[in-house]
């Protein structure tokens, strides 16, 4: 197999084109989008089944408190909001299994579709993201593009080793159509705009 292998890859280091390469140009396709790109991600995010903090200017990490309502451990990836879980360099992926709730900062937000996009940088651990029963997301409004075309411009995609899109909560139906959330991942989503 290891010949196998070595073969494989000297092909593609044989036939590799030298260079650099542009990548193509892509249309962004936002003509329509609205003035306000909070309104369209609320709506967004909400069609697919994620929640939206209330803020509080007094407080602002009130609306993280008040949606962690069920015991467990909680696991914060901000400084804003201190977790009873710390993540160190140690921490494997399996060790976020038990986590009720991870409060996250997203990378930025996708306003047409409600998606938050998260890097290594934003998880510490990649499983922080899915191996949770619920996420708390906090999102810089100036950080919410309009579509998936111009998310793909953002930089997080030529600097991180590892990205993802969440949009809501996981969800499955069987073919009697009861909806069960949590199936694949995380029961709830929610998310507070903060700069």
């Amino acid at each position: 197999m290891s010949g196998s292998r070595d073969a494989i890859l000297g092909a593609i280091r044989n036939n590799h084109i030298q260079g650099e390469h542009p990548r193509p140009a892509v249309p962004l396709f936002d003509q329509a989008a609205p003035a306000d790109l909070k309104v369209l991600f609320q709506k967004s995010l909400e069609r697919m089944g994620g929640k939206m903090l209330i803020p509080d200017a007094a407080d602002p990490m009130a609306p993280v408190r008040q949606a962690i309502v069920k015991p467990g451990p909680v696991v914060s990836c901000v400084p804003e909001f201190e977790g009873d879980m710390k993540i160190t360099p140690q921490t494997k992926p399996t060790d976020i299994a038990p986590v009720e709730y991870a409060v996250l900062r997203a990378a930025f937000g996708v306003a047409e579709t409600g998606s938050l996009c998260f890097t290594e940088k934003q998880l510490h651990v990649n499983t922080t993201g899915f191996l949770p029963q619920h996420l708390i997301v906090l999102l810089d409004p100036a950080q919410i593009v309009y579509n998936l075309h111009n998310a793909y411009q953002r930089p997080e995609w030529l600097q991180a080793h590892y990205a993802v899109f969440q949009s809501g909560p996981s969800a499955t139906a069987d073919i009697e159509g009861v909806l069960v959330h949590g199936a694949q991942g995380v029961r709830s989503l929610s998310v507070l705009f903060q700069a």
